[in-house]
């Protein structure tokens, strides 16, 4: 982050001081938090965080298999969210989509979609 070091300095600092304050021990220990941030990277698609926080955790003590089953977790949770992100009008999208009697879609203001 030369670029924030470089014109924001303050910011820099706070960024690099939260950083410091999350990843202490606590009620969770260094390597615990590393595999949460292993998962959180992998949701939030971060290449580099990913493999920082996979080599962070390593030399925490966790294992291969451990990071394995963090990144298995956070797929699980973005294959899930594809089901539940749809109830955003009275019914779940999909429900409305393949019930027995789909008739015409409802028209809906302010979707790109409509005509």
């Amino acid at each position: 982050m030369s670029f924030l070091n470089d014109i924001l300095p303050d910011t820099a600092e706070a960024f690099g001081n939260l950083r410091n304050s999350v990843f202490e021990n606590g009620a969770l220990d260094r390597k615990s938090k590393e595999l949460i941030a292993v998962a959180s990277s992998v949701l939030m698609r971060c290449q580099f965080c990913v493999d920082a926080h996979a080599q962070r955790a390593l030399a925490h003590g966790a294992s291969k298999q451990e990071i394995a089953e963090a990144i298995a977790v956070a797929m699980f949770i973005a294959a899930g969210s594809q089901i539940g992100w749809t109830n955003i009008y009275d019914k779940n999208i999909y429900d409305s989509i393949f019930e027995e009697e789909a008739g015409k879609p409802e028209e809906k203001k302010g979707c790109c979609c409509s005509d």
